[in-house]
């Protein structure tokens, strides 16, 4: 079994020499519903030179979200760089603040070298016992993500019983985890297969899960908290929404993290149905964006982070290897392939694919371990279709 190796300094390559070009990933057209491979390309593109006041970072480790679909729709522009979090070295620097060999996280994915400064990526702690792919899971936007919502959104008292919808994602499995930390009472998930839910209940601590698909999300949620929950973290929206509200106790907090139910959608959907039963219960639905909290990020770090050296906190990633497999990735994770956070593990540049070559639907992927852990065997990527989960 692959065991994660905590983070440490290391060279940017084997022969230590950059090659001349670098490899990206390229949005061509919008998609119409769920994306498709045709929908990307790779390109190679000049090896940035690093500019006073900036460095030159070699990625290698990549997050796919799926807060990336929507910015499909319009945000990310056409045969342009995208947007995401990446892990990376400091191969050469220019700037005192970005010393070369530091790891550091920044917003540059989809490509294997970016060129970035201080104020765009942060020089990460060296936290011994815990492996640097952490700071795209747990210790990184999906973490936070699940604190903010639990702390700060919803306010989770001592004693309270919660429900996490999605929750075997990387959101979600983090939510349902901080949930009994914080001191939950009942922890009850959503989840898109009985793999799934019966990993949350054997591995994460769920008191129970059920598979939304096996029928209306509404009964099954009354039929796993009979009497209500008092906070709910939702990544999903639609009927997982309106069930929430149906479950919702007197004076209950929603805290809405994501809609991934209407991210293919043409038209989005009517609001939930029993949306007034908020007011007849004095009851509070608010959304978020995790940028706007990250403040946060030293408190989630704190907290975790030592339950993460003794093994009480688990950080489950479905990794993908090579950077070749970007978009697999990136769509097996909309299809619900993933268990826990989705990621890529850049590996060598040997791996990477040739110009305009277009991604096929399928890839090799290292499955995720409950304990963190993957195995290295790959499986190929499932068809995608719309479930999964969000992260702003």
């Amino acid at each position: 079994m692959y065991k994660r190796q905590p983070s440490a300094t290391a060279p940017a390559s084997a022969s230590g020499r950059l090659p001349e070009k670098l490899a990206a990933v390229h949005q061509i057209r919008r998609p119409r519903g769920a994306p498709v491979p045709e929908d990307f390309v790779f390109v190679t593109e000049p090896m940035p030179e690093p500019l006073p006041g900036t460095a030159l970072v070699e990625n290698t480790w990549l997050s796919v979200d799926p807060y990336m679909r929507e910015n499909m729709d319009g945000e990310w522009e056409l045969h342009a760089p995208l947007e995401g979090r990446a892990l990376g070295r400091v191969v050469t620097s220019a700037d005192p603040a970005l010393p070369e060999g530091s790891l550091v996280l920044h917003r540059q994915g989809w490509r294997t070298h970016a060129a970035v400064t201080a104020a765009e990526a942060r020089v990460l702690p060296d936290l011994p016992g815990v492996a640097q792919e952490s700071f795209l899971g747990i210790l990184g936007g999906t973490g936070l993500t699940a604190y903010v919502a639990l702390t700060r959104i919803a306010a989770l008292r001592p004693g309270e019983d919660v429900f996490v919808s999605a929750a075997a994602g990387g959101v979600g499995s983090a939510a349902g985890q901080l949930a009994r930390l914080l001191g939950a009472r009942r922890v009850v998930g959503s989840a898109g297969t009985r793999a799934k839910a019966d990993w949350l209940v054997a591995e994460l601590g769920f008191d129970a899960a059920f598979v939304h698909r096996d029928g209306p999300v509404a009964e099954q949620l009354a039929a796993a908290a009979p009497d209500g929950v008092d906070v709910v973290v939702d990544n999903v929206g639609g009927d997982h929404l309106e069930a929430a509200i149906g479950a919702l106790r007197e004076r209950g907090r929603i805290a809405w993290a994501g809609a991934i139910s209407q991210y293919n959608a043409a038209s989005p959907p009517a609001a939930p149905r029993n949306l007034f039963d908020l007011v007849e219960k004095s009851g509070r639905l608010e959304g978020f964006l995790v940028s706007r909290h990250q403040d946060a990020q030293g408190e989630l770090e704190a907290f975790l982070t030592p339950r993460l050296r003794q093994g009480t906190v688990r950080d489950p990633l479905t990794v993908t290897e090579g950077f070749g497999h970007v978009v697999d990735a990136f769509l097996g994770m909309l299809s619900g392939a993933n268990t826990g956070k989705a990621v890529v593990r850049v590996a060598s540049r040997a791996g990477a694919p040739s110009p305009g070559l277009r991604p096929r639907a399928g890839g090799a992927r290292g499955p995720a371990h409950p304990a963190g852990g993957r195995a290295p065997t790959p499986a190929p990527c499932t068809t995608p279709r719309p479930s999964g989960y969000m992260e702003p």
